[in-house]
């Protein structure tokens, strides 16, 4: 506006004095190009202001009514613009209270409804938010799926250890069952080939679980074992060699597996490790070359019905084993709200899972356990205390849309955050933990996206685009 007074002001001096007739007319193309722009500023300010309830669904014109096989439906009447929930995904109770806050998560879906528009795809796009980059994640999924091939080195079943190399004859159980999941469903796939020279990468299958257990290796002959097998396959097969053990890998879910390779510091450096001890602390885990397992605890039924109060604000249970844990104790034992346990719990632990709405993620001894996939099978939001933790997937999830990390200086303050998080906050939290466990589930038939074919993709990422070749 100043611009502008200026502007007139010397035109209307310089018209007054001919003398100066031809400096108005250059003052006149000085000004012109900033008065048109302030003037479109203008404009398009008074267009944003006038347009902007079309931006802002308000509560009041939120209602919600029931459709024809149970779903409900959330409408905006100035729009007409319907977003339909399942009870599976968010509880009845929840939704109503949602929209009475005029907070709607959620997929939209292509329903018939009367003044339905299809094109309509709600404020939130089905299971985006829990991706870092859904859209490339699901093209190089395809592309993954039908490409890569793997190698598995092979062993026969009268090897002396082939309980050890080959994958167990019957359905994994336990809190290391991922490690046996994955070979057993990997070997059957259609990622295998036997050609190694259309090989992507390369399988190393020991065990160290099996390992732990054999009383001929035992826990302090892990190092060994795995030393004089990297040995043993370098002589026999020139895969190892023609990368320098880049493109091989190996899985490992028992927190013995971080201390494995310590005689075999070549494949600690070089080859890729799918481990649950995934901790940026331990000098055996290379952040970005080697990637998290996801340690779940195996399922055979459905997930449980979650159409429920959690009136507790957070759980946890478990062994005193760090002293992040101590800390825990000290601060929360006799907590009402937040509930710690290190001994026998009077209620079944999954009970108590679907009962809190926040499930404790506290570092032990080491940072794998199977928490976070209870918390998730359970509908849970998962609070992670455990720093420099590398959680799984997390090359593709993003963790921040269903979960909450704490850092273990903060624990004094872990309930005056988790009471931080709002009604509305902590539904859409809620809501994407939902979505994201299918990622978090090993079937012995694999099923796209679950936990199989997650680590799929992780290794796909990480396959070596580069082959040394190593002159002996």
């Amino acid at each position: 506006m100043a611009t502008s007074s200026l502007f007139i002001h010397t035109l209307l001096t310089r018209r007054r004095d001919p003398s100066t007739h031809v400096y108005g007319l250059k003052s006149l193309y000085f000004f012109m190009p900033a008065t048109l722009a302030l003037t479109t500023s203008l404009i398009i300010l008074l267009y944003i202001s006038s347009t902007s309830n079309l931006f802002f669904i308000h509560p009041r014109h939120l209602q919600i009514s029931g459709s024809g096989d149970g779903d409900f439906l959330i409408r905006d009447k100035p729009t007409k613009v319907f977003t339909f929930y399942s009870p599976e995904s968010v509880g009845y109770g929840e939704i109503r209270r949602f929209a009475e806050r005029g907070i709607v998560p959620g997929e939209t879906k292509g329903r018939s409804d009367t003044g339905f528009d299809k094109r309509s795809r709600g404020m939130y796009d089905s299971d985006a938010k829990i991706f870092h980059d859904r859209d490339s994640f699901l093209k190089n999924y395809k592309e993954m799926n039908r490409s890569l091939k793997i190698f598995v080195y092979p062993h026969k079943q009268d090897h002396p250890f082939a309980n050890v190399l080959l994958p167990v004859d019957f359905e994994p159980n336990g809190n290391y069952a991922s490690e046996s999941y994955f070979k057993k469903v990997l070997v059957n796939s259609h990622f295998i080939t036997k050609d190694p020279s259309k090989a992507d990468l390369f399988f190393l299958p020991f065990s160290i679980t099996r390992l732990r257990h054999d009383p001929r290796v035992g826990i302090s002959g892990i190092q060994d074992f795995v030393k004089n097998y990297l040995t043993n396959i370098s002589r026999e097969y020139p895969y190892w060699n023609h990368s320098g053990g880049a493109d091989h890998f190996y899985v490992a879910c028992h927190s013995i597996g971080r201390s494995a390779m310590e005689k075999a510091v070549e494949v600690k450096l070089k080859a890729i490790q799918i481990v649950c001890s995934s901790n940026y602390y331990l000098s055996s885990y290379v952040a970005h070359k080697d990637a998290s397992l996801p340690q779940i605890w195996p399922r055979l039924d459905n997930p449980p019905n979650l159409e429920r109060d959690r009136f507790k604000l957070a759980f946890f249970a478990g062994s005193i084993n760090s002293p992040v844990r101590s800390k825990l104790l000290e601060e929360w034992e006799n907590d009402t709200e937040i509930s710690v346990h290190f001994g026998r719990l009077e209620t079944p632990y999954s009970e108590e899972l679907l009962r809190s709405k926040f499930c404790l993620h506290v570092k032990g001894f080491e940072v794998n356990t199977a928490r976070i996939g209870d918390a998730l099978y359970y509908g849970c939001v998962p609070v992670i205390i455990a720093n420099h933790y590398d959680l799984p997937f997390e090359d593709i999830l993003n963790w921040k849309s269903f979960s909450i990390t704490v850092a273990t200086l903060d624990i004094p303050l872990l309930k005056k955050i988790l009471q931080g998080v709002s009604s509305e906050k902590y539904l859409i939290l809620q809501n994407n933990v939902l979505k994201a466990r299918k990622h978090f589930q090993w079937h012995l038939s694999p099923l796209d996206y679950d936990a199989f074919y997650m680590v799929m993709y992780e290794l796909w990422l990480r396959r070596s685009s580069l082959r040394i070749t190593v002159l002996t």
